[in-house]
């Protein structure tokens, strides 16, 4: 059991690593949930007046801003300009977001999809998401979902988003539960290896889901809506209060898709690299310090778009740019030789969860 002056501790380093993650979200998008801190009190103002507006030819243009901020895309929220002329969708067309580039321009695809159509009509179609793009694509859908039904009712109460009951978000979820569940009672390598597996191949390239920087700091900007983003939310749940339970680095060691490609890849070649003690301290101090770094790069705003380099976004390999991809792979070839090099000598996310879930007062 833990010490009760540890588990003290531990809750302390948890809100510290929420406090850090609340100023860099603050830093990079300048708002936290339910306050836009760049925002000045006029702009605020003019946005509620101009959530719809009716122009001179009798089209309605509706403005997704304020009525759907709680959809939350990959980086953060991605408002629309819906404009409806004789109770059809005439277009749509996406206002400024902080998505990442290439992922936003593979979803935005969607946005003539409900172009000609009657509101109802439009309200009623049925959109998948786009392959490569799931979470900017289901950010896109929500937002127009929502600006219909705005326009349609002419109110701003509009109905939350229902839970996602398609077959690719259940099987997420219970990939999520088994990964939480399981390894507390079963301890051999060929389970841990089916799951490596499973959490590879249905979280990682199926779901495109897992936490990085760019994630969590769009949720700490912006809100997370469990039921929009219910593997995500499990993820984190389970990264962030299993440690409090005595079960620390879990999600990293049981959960993580790339960490689990990492082991799986570790585990096909009995060679290994020896290493050190004193180089496997200086690799280790040498992560600590390119936290600081970066860290210091979003605070600044130096360099604040290095969390679009993670190789998680590498899953999403359709739409991940080509130097995601290269790291990604880079990272996991020398897994044959290294084990889980990346998890273990770079990952600024397991950094952070390291401070989470520290029981000492000390940086890491």
């Amino acid at each position: 059991m833990m010490k009760k002056k540890d588990a003290m501790r531990q809750m302390g380093s948890l809100l510290a690593g929420l406090l850090i993650l609340a100023s860099i979200a603050l830093a990079k998008h300048g708002s936290l949930p339910g306050h836009d801190f760049q925002a000045t009190t006029a702009t605020a103002h003019q946005a509620d007046n101009d959530t719809l507006q009716v122009l001179d030819d009798g089209s309605m243009v509706v403005n997704t801003t304020s009525i759907a901020s709680d959809i939350i895309g990959y980086a953060g929220t991605v408002p629309l300009l819906i404009t409806i002329k004789d109770n059809r969708v005439e277009h749509i067309k996406a206002l400024p977001n902080q998505e990442t580039e290439n992922f936003f321009e593979t979803a935005a695809e969607l946005l003539s999809r409900w172009n000609g159509k009657t509101t109802e009509e439009a309200e009623a179609l049925q959109v998948d998401a786009v392959s490569g793009a799931t979470f900017s694509s289901k950010a896109i859908i929500g937002n127009v979902q929502r600006g219909l039904a705005y326009a349609r009712r002419a109110q701003a109460t509009i109905a939350q988003p229902s839970f996602d009951w398609s077959v690719k978000n259940i099987a997420g979820i219970l990939v999520v539960l088994m990964a939480a569940i399981l390894p507390l009672f079963v301890k051999n390598k060929t389970y841990r290896f089916c799951q490596s597996t499973l959490n590879v191949v249905v979280l990682g390239l199926w779901c495109g889901s897992f936490l990085s920087y760019t994630s969590l700091m769009g949720y700490m900007a912006h809100g997370m809506n469990p039921l929009a983003v219910a593997v995500p939310c499990l993820m984190l749940l389970v990264a962030l209060v299993y440690p409090l339970i005595g079960h620390k680095s879990y999600y990293c060691t049981h959960l993580c898709p790339f960490g689990s490609l990492q082991y799986m890849a570790s585990r096909c070649v009995s060679y290994k690299v020896k290493m050190g003690a004193r180089l496997v301290r200086g690799l280790d101090i040498f992560r600590k310090l390119l936290w600081c770094v970066l860290m210091i790069l979003i605070w600044t705003g130096v360099w604040a778009d290095w969390t679009d380099y993670e190789p998680f976004a590498a899953f999403i390999f359709q739409s991940a740019s080509w130097v995601v991809i290269a790291i990604a792979i880079a990272f996991v070839l020398l897994s044959f030789v290294v084990v889980r090099p990346y998890c273990r000598f770079i990952c600024p996310m397991g950094t952070w969860l390291r401070i989470c879930q520290s029981s000492k007062w000390r940086l890491f």
